[in-house]
């Protein structure tokens, strides 16, 4: 099996790590030394993005 691609580009899990407060985390151990809490609030708040740009773009 092949190694899997992720769907949110690295600057965009970037960026929400900032907003969300663990990005310090992610710069010393990378993304696995996120908490399981941290990782299902960073896909809540991507699909809370992408919800409001379904939004706007059907305006």
């Amino acid at each position: 099996m092949g190694r899997r691609r992720g769907i949110m580009s690295n600057h965009l899990k970037e960026e929400i790590a900032k907003e969300l407060g663990f990005y310090d985390t992610v710069k010393q151990e990378g993304w696995g030394g996120i908490r399981a809490r941290d990782a299902g609030n960073m896909v809540k708040r991507a699909v809370e993005m992408a919800e409001q740009q379904l939004q706007r773009d059907n305006s």
